[in-house]
């Protein structure tokens, strides 16, 4: 089936942002959900690929991410890979250890839906 030929309503969402990882005195870092979205890798939409991902950041007291992990497949790679590369790009609030800006590791779903 061709991508041109069939129309698809693309929604990709975040689930769950800044989920907590902490310890006591200590707030996740967190992001801008509406404008830090991942493009639905063309593989994925021309194979009707769905599902939602799971994963942890590792973000610096900068905002910037440092380190990235996939906790729970969505159950393709490209979509898992998408996911990652484009949230690993995003600019984080950063998480707080005892009310300072610290490197903290945060949670985020990302849900690719094709509607």
């Amino acid at each position: 089936m061709s991508i041109n030929k069939h129309c698809f309503s693309v929604l990709a969402a975040l689930l769950i942002t800044g989920a907590p990882v902490a310890f006591a005195g200590e707030v996740a870092a967190s992001f801008d959900a509406k404008s830090c979205k991942a493009e639905y890798p063309k593989a994925s939409l021309m194979n009707e690929e769905q599902g939602t991902v799971s994963m942890s950041f590792l973000v610096k007291a900068d905002g910037s991410v440092i380190d990235s992990k996939v906790d729970k497949s969505s159950g393709y790679k490209n979509l898992d890979k998408a996911a990652v590369k484009a949230l690993s790009a995003c600019k984080f609030k950063p998480g707080t250890k005892d009310g300072a800006a610290a490197e903290t590791w945060t949670k985020v779903d990302y849900a690719w839906k094709l509607d």
